[in-house]
């Protein structure tokens, strides 16, 4: 197993994205701490990774309040004894409408979720991961960072802030032994994404997207970005750090502006 005996802290692992990387996690032999605000849906990832034989833990967590944070990171230290794995995974999504049309609020809460709550988290557990002069952090970002494919600024500013964020922290860390890397998902249906029509069928609707912006033709699953994840905080990437990995299908080979804001934008006439 890639990941045996290692214990991880994944945020926002209730659903979606970071519940996919704790069940893999848990399938190569990893102990999962599930840090999220969702408590039902977090009993569930959790009782997944035990199915799998491994300990999952929940400790319910803001990670854009750093006093809960740090209360998390304790509490995971003191339950596995060390943590040899950050996934900061936690996140929010916008809502695509014009900048004029957005709000201050909107801003602050979306930044303080996705890029805040990267930063808050790296900072508590950073001391535990220099006193064991190892550890792997792995920061989801999306290919909206690079490529947005619609008008949902505070979003593709949280996500792009991501990648500047992993750059400083992997050159500040690589030479204490802390790899820092980031992951970059493509269009990844999960709870997050409200953009089905009403009336519409939302497997089919998705099959579709797929079809329009990825070369693969198919929309990701939590699983594709699961590989991705194991791989970078596993032993296998002992030697890379400030790097990033796309796992779109090949969505950034295509031109952003394709879809016209078929499935994600609302444009501005």
């Amino acid at each position: 197993m890639l990941l045996q005996n290692k214990v991880a802290i994944i945020t926002g692992a209730a659903r979606g994205i970071g519940r996919g990387i704790a069940v893999k996690f848990a399938e190569e032999g990893c102990s999962c701490v599930v840090a999220d605000i969702l408590e039902k849906e977090a009993a569930v990832t959790v009782a997944k990774i035990a199915d799998r034989g491994q300990k999952g833990l929940f400790v319910e967590c803001d990670v854009s309040d750093s006093r809960r944070v740090s209360a998390m990171v304790d509490r995971a230290t003191s339950e596995f004894g060390h943590v040899d794995i950050l996934v900061n995974n936690a996140s929010i999504g916008g809502t695509p409408k014009f900048i004029t049309d957005k709000t201050e609020e909107e801003w602050d809460r979306l930044l303080a979720i996705n890029l805040k709550g990267m930063f808050l988290c790296s900072k508590a557990i950073v001391p535990h991961m220099i006193a064991r002069k190892h550890g792997k952090i792995i920061n989801i970002s999306s290919v909206q960072a690079i490529s947005p494919p619609a008008p949902n600024i505070e979003y593709s500013a949280s996500k792009a802030g991501i990648l500047g964020l992993t750059l400083d922290l992997a050159f500040e860390l690589a030479p204490l032994g802390i790899c820092v890397n980031a992951i970059l998902p493509g269009a990844v249906p999960t709870d997050m994404w409200n953009i089905v029509p009403p009336g519409v069928d939302r497997e089919r609707f998705f099959a579709e997207v797929g079809k329009v912006i990825a070369p693969m033709q198919r929309c990701g699953t939590p699983e594709d970005i699961a590989g991705a994840a194991i791989f970078l905080a596993s032993d296998l990437s002992n030697y890379v750090t400030g790097d990033r990995i796309i796992v779109a299908g090949g969505a950034p080979l295509l031109v952003s502006s394709s879809t016209d804001g078929k499935f994600f934008g609302t444009g501005h006439q």
